[in-house]
């Protein structure tokens, strides 16, 4: 769907008026709540026009930066940053939602605000470097999907001087070539002017998924029934098949009155929603 969503600029000081940290970046949330008739319901929380960085501090050897935000009627977004001798990177990051923002959360059967807090998954930056990833990344916990990008970020910076130089997130990486050549399915049209070498060997054909068996229990009842063997094309980046291992996948999701969410966690970063 469309969205509307706003950049946030921080530029944070210290008592003597120096830039510490300085951060440019795009984000959104996906949320999941129950409303008052039962049923679980998507919604997009998108940053306002106005936001406000109250609370943020500079921090040192011993005390972590912390980047708070504030925006909407009652949410705000916060991460804590740490560093050692050699690098810095993002701790926690807090995400606080009102759900009495009827904009956002017109049925919303809880009222009030909801915390939720999540480990940052991106790997250490050296320092004096500036952290940029233009791509999107998701960091997903709980009924939350957090998404960022345009992300241009230093922490402890130095010198009252922001880095020149750069340390890129993997999605702004450019991958190697294919060794998995697409499907006929993948293929509109033919290059006609690059041409790759043909591999030398043919690459080996990916199996059938096995078929597993996935329930939902509301109570004691199975309120959603599923069985089937799962394959996934991935395009992104290169081609890439997955077969979803019913044996170490795990079930969880959320019954109501009307709707059913059925999510399979493959304890390999593959989250699937039904």
């Amino acid at each position: 769907g469309l969205f509307q969503s706003y950049a946030v600029e921080v530029d944070i000081k210290d008592a003597s008026n120096a830039t510490c940290l300085y951060a440019d970046w795009m984000m959104r949330f996906l949320i999941t709540y129950e409303s008052n008739n039962g049923d679980y319901k998507t919604t997009t929380l998108n940053l306002s026009s106005s936001v406000t960085h109250n609370g943020s501090v500079c921090g040192n050897d011993t005390q972590a930066t912390l980047v708070a935000v504030q925006f909407g009627e009652g949410h705000s977004w916060s991460i804590n940053i740490t560093k050692n001798s050699e690098t810095y990177q993002g701790d926690f990051i807090t995400l606080t939602y009102n759900t009495n923002d009827t904009a956002v959360f017109p049925d919303a059967k809880r009222k009030g605000p909801v915390t939720v807090l999540v480990k940052d998954p991106l790997h250490p930056v050296q320092l004096n470097t500036v952290f940029v990833c233009h791509n999107s990344y998701f960091i997903e916990a709980e009924n939350i999907t957090q998404i960022f990008w345009n992300v241009t970020v230093q922490a402890f910076v130095q010198n009252d001087t922001v880095s020149k130089k750069e340390s890129r997130c993997p999605a702004d990486i450019p991958t190697s070539a294919p060794t998995v050549p697409p499907t006929v399915a993948n293929v509109t049209t033919a290059s006609t002017t690059t041409l790759s070498p043909a591999p030398t060997t043919a690459p080996k054909p990916v199996e059938n998924p096995d078929t597993g068996n996935y329930s939902l229990k509301s109570g004691n009842k199975t309120c959603f029934l599923a069985t089937l063997g799962l394959q996934l094309n991935v395009s992104q980046d290169k081609p890439l098949l997955i077969n979803i291992n019913p044996k170490t996948t795990i079930t969880d999701g959320a019954c109501g009155n009307t709707t059913a969410t059925l999510k399979l966690n493959d304890g390999n970063s593959t989250l699937i929603g039904f």
